[in-house]
């Protein structure tokens, strides 16, 4: 996956989904859970069938519910022509996953599209969860894993500071659990400061040299930042580019330019820069 910004944008809000995908967000994450108030679930729900409906120039994921009503939402949104994916709230178990496979299987055949060609990434937001994520890594459809740190923080019971040092574990495990399953990187949780974006472009900094890749967004003004700090420079693809040229004209072992030794590892570093730059 090559999705540097993700913008969450609440379900019950069409209006703002033209918005968003014209703001260079690589998905689009129409929420069907918390920014929708119990009331208007099933409006919401509608809304986002129309909105899957219409072939958009972003990848397009849905935050289901969870319970029955999750389930639901899964059956109803899996036979969307232009659902990209399915983001599954408070993820913390092998059988949720099995479940939602199962489901969108059945809408797959139902509709003709390819198997496995719905994606799944779980919302880890709770202690079980984290204890979980290198099974949720592992699990089928499995694209990434995302952290949800309001939830997560009031489960452990701490407050966050400045750093979200108190989710330092936390935040490496969901790391770690993805790299050791072979999936792409998680992106970093979202932030609610979208005024000080010299503020959320310094955390966002932080977050990208712990692992994360790209970032989860609640509003239009974090996408640039996000899309600017998450994306290569162009000195940066120039050099990921000689790397493997070095390494493709002398296999296993090579010679950099500044003179320090190229290998499988520093390959590794390369392509993934190359897949971030789009």
């Amino acid at each position: 996956m090559t999705v540097r910004s993700w913008l969450y944008v609440p379900g019950d809000r069409p209006d703002r989904f033209a918005k968003a995908v014209a703001t260079g967000a690589g998905a689009v994450v129409l929420d069907l859970e918390d920014a929708v108030p119990p009331a208007g679930k099933d409006a919401a729900r509608a809304a986002v069938l129309t909105l899957l409906g219409e072939r958009p120039a972003a990848q397009v994921w849905v935050r289901v519910n969870t319970g029955e009503r999750g389930r639901d939402d899964v059956d109803a949104v899996a036979r969307a022509p232009w659902l990209t994916g399915v983001v599954l709230p408070k993820a913390a178990s092998r059988e949720l996953l099995e479940r939602v496979h199962s489901q969108l299987l059945s809408a797959e055949e139902a509709t003709g599209r390819s198997p496995g060609g719905i994606g799944v990434s779980p919302l880890v937001e709770s202690a079980a969860g984290v204890l979980a994520a290198p099974v949720l890594a592992g699990g089928p459809r499995v694209r990434c894993l995302q952290l949800g740190e309001v939830d997560l923080a009031a489960d452990l019971g701490v407050t966050p500071g400045p750093d979200g040092a108190e989710l330092l574990l936390a935040r490496s495990t969901v790391v770690l659990a993805s790299a050791a399953a072979g999936i792409a990187p998680p992106p970093a949780a979202v932030s609610t400061e979208f005024r000080d974006l010299a503020a959320f472009e310094a955390q966002t900094r932080a977050l990208l040299a712990m692992g994360f890749r790209g970032r989860a967004c609640i509003h239009p003004a974090q996408v640039e930042v996000v899309e600017r700090v998450c994306r290569p420079t162009p000195e940066e693809v120039a050099e990921a580019r000689d790397v493997l040229t070095r390494l493709a004209a002398s296999p296993g072992v090579a010679i950099g330019a500044d003179g320090r030794m190229l290998d499988e590892a520093v390959a590794r570093q390369a392509r993934s820069t190359l897949a971030l730059s789009g």
